[in-house]
C-alpha cells in the first residue's frame, strides 16, 4: 500500500509539474488583459489611420459648404445619403443619416459642422465591419482652400480586418480623386 501511495503522490507531482507553465501563461494573460482594462475575451481589432491633403480653386466660403453631407451630392460620384435628421435633409450639426455603399449599410453622425473655421468630422458605423471617423480641416489660402482629410478607422470584427487594411490603402490615394471633383463643381459652378 505504501508503494501505491508513493506512486500516486509521484503521479500527482508530476502532473502539477507539467501544469505549471501552463498555469504560469494563463495567470500571466488574464493579469495583462485585467491591467489594460479590457475585458476578458476581448481582442484588439485593425486600427488605421491615413491623411491626404489638397488645395481647392475657392475661398473656404465656397468650399467648406461642399462637406456637408446634402451639398456633397453636387460633387461626389454616387453619394446619396438618407437623412433621419433634419428632415427635408439638410446640412447641420448633429445631422444623422444611412449610406448603402460598398462597405455594407452605415449608420452616420455629424459630430462637427462648423464651416467658418472650417472644422467638419463625421462617425459612422457599419455594425460588425468598421466603425469610422473623418475630420476634415480646411485653412483659406488666399483665394484657394487647402483641405486636409483624416480617416480613422477600426474594424469590429475578425472578418472585418483585411476590409479595413484596404479601405485604408483607398484613403492614401484620395486626395487627387476628391480635388479633381471639388475643382470640377467649383468651375462648373463659377460659369
Amino acid at each position: 500500500m505504501k508503494a501505491r501511495g508513493l506512486l500516486v503522490v509521484g503521479a500527482l507531482c508530476g502532473a502539477a509539474a507539467l501544469a505549471i507553465p501552463r498555469a504560469v501563461r494563463f495567470l500571466h494573460t488574464a493579469v495583462a488583459k485585467a491591467n489594460s482594462g479590457e475585458p476578458p475575451g476581448v481582442e484588439a481589432r485593425v486600427h488605421t489611420r491615413e491623411e491626404f491633403a489638397f488645395t481647392a480653386k475657392g475661398t473656404i466660403e465656397q468650399v467648406a459648404p461642399l462637406f456637408g453631407a446634402d451639398k456633397e451630392r453636387v460633387w461626389a460620384v454616387d453619394w446619396n445619403p438618407r437623412f433621419l435628421f433634419p428632415q427635408p435633409a439638410m446640412d447641420t450639426e448633429g445631422m444623422v443619416f444611412t449610406t448603402d455603399r460598398h462597405q455594407g449599410h452605415a449608420v452616420w453622425v455629424n459630430t462637427q459642422l462648423d464651416l467658418k473655421s472650417g472644422r467638419v468630422q463625421y462617425v459612422y458605423v457599419v455594425p460588425d465591419r468598421v466603425a469610422t471617423l473623418i475630420t476634415l480641416s480646411l485653412t483659406p489660402v488666399g483665394d484657394r482652400t487647402h483641405v486636409a482629410v483624416k480617416y480613422e478607422r477600426t474594424s469590429l470584427s475578425a472578418d472585418a480586418d483585411e476590409h479595413v487594411r484596404r479601405m485604408a490603402e483607398g484613403d492614401r490615394g484620395s486626395g487627387s480623386e476628391w480635388e479633381k471633383a471639388v475643382d470640377a463643381y467649383l468651375g462648373k459652378a463659377s460659369r
